[in-house]
């Protein structure tokens, strides 16, 4: 059993440590819900264990949730929606701060291979990303020289 990752973000910083554990996760486009009611956005992914570091040749998997609070609208570029198994591999995570002095929202940018994007505009910074698998031997070690992940 491997350790299962809890990480929140309310800044900048933090975000940047849930870009990395994101880096080259891959979801279904059935796997992403925005409750405009409640404004939370989730996705879930198989995320590549970057900190694990128990197998190196080509690594482990597990499925890890991801929830945005006080998300206001999203926006969605060239992301399929359908069919629902549709995969999308992500490359990274980053805000946007807004330009009016003293708001502490902006926009969180979720950036996918092949220029897709999902635009989250936000009151203020406000993920968690849990771990809600244990992990799995990967196919293979995302390779970014060779463009492959």
């Amino acid at each position: 059993m491997s350790i299962r990752l809890n990480l929140k973000a309310e800044d900048a910083e933090d975000l940047q440590v849930i870009a990395a554990a994101l880096q080259d996760a891959v979801m279904r486009a059935g796997d992403t819900r925005f409750n405009a009611k409640t404004r939370i956005f989730t996705a879930v992914f198989n995320r590549y264990r970057w900190e694990d570091k128990a197998s190196k040749a080509q690594g482990a998997r597990s499925r890890a949730g991801l929830s945005v609070a006080g998300v206001l609208k999203v926006q969605a570029q060239n992301i399929k929606r359908t069919p629902k198994d549709a995969v999308a591999q992500l490359l990274t995570i980053r805000f946007e701060p807004s330009q009016v002095a003293e708001d502490p929202g902006g926009a969180v940018i979720l950036e996918f291979a092949g220029g897709g994007r999902l635009k989250l505009d936000v009151e203020c910074l406000d993920l968690l990303l849990s771990d809600v698998s244990d992990s799995w031997r990967a196919r293979a070690r995302p390779n970014h020289e060779g463009g492959e992940a």
